[in-house]
């Protein structure tokens, strides 16, 4: 009985799930050990932009526990999402030539210059990881300049690669 009421209550949500495709309309299926993987430009930038807009506000979020309430025990959550999606092997598979143009505010030269444009996520990742290890260790001083070294580094790279 149990079974068969389980069934009636997963069935819809399953076939959605078949209809959509597993991963969703925006992306291909995904490995667990890869980022996503996309073969519509259109989707690629949408996906990015709200990534990029998360991580954003995950930023100014930060801001506000480590430098204002000086709390990195509350901090912590967001400085592993952050760790998490301010990676390249998180972002760069939405990087897709041609997903560049009508709705999209990357630069062609992102692809002409592709070792640069990894190398600026690199340096993403060493800050998010300076930041979380001055957070660790309650340094909120460090963290308030780790914070600002983060922030230069994203603008850097938008600077170069964004309309």
């Amino acid at each position: 009985m149990l079974r068969k009421s389980l069934i009636a209550v997963l069935a819809p949500g399953m076939a959605l799930g078949l209809a959509l495709g597993a991963a969703g309309p925006l992306q291909a299926e995904m490995p667990a050990d890869e980022g996503p993987h996309f073969q519509d430009p259109r989707h690629a930038v949408t996906w990015r932009r709200e990534e990029l807009k998360g991580i954003e506000r995950l930023v100014r979020q930060l801001r506000f526990d480590l430098v204002n309430n000086r709390d990195a025990r509350g901090a912590e959550p967001r400085l592993e999402e952050l760790a998490a999606l301010a990676s390249g092997a998180h972002l760069l598979p939405a990087f897709i030539e041609g997903s560049h143009g009508r709705g999209s505010e990357a630069r062609a030269r992102i692809w002409e210059e592709w070792e640069e444009f990894e190398a600026g996520f690199a340096a993403l990742e060493e800050r998010v990881s300076a930041l979380r290890e001055a957070a660790e260790a309650e340094d909120y001083p460090l963290a308030t300049r780790e914070l600002s070294d983060l922030s230069l580094t994203c603008r850097s790279c938008h600077r170069r690669y964004r309309y």
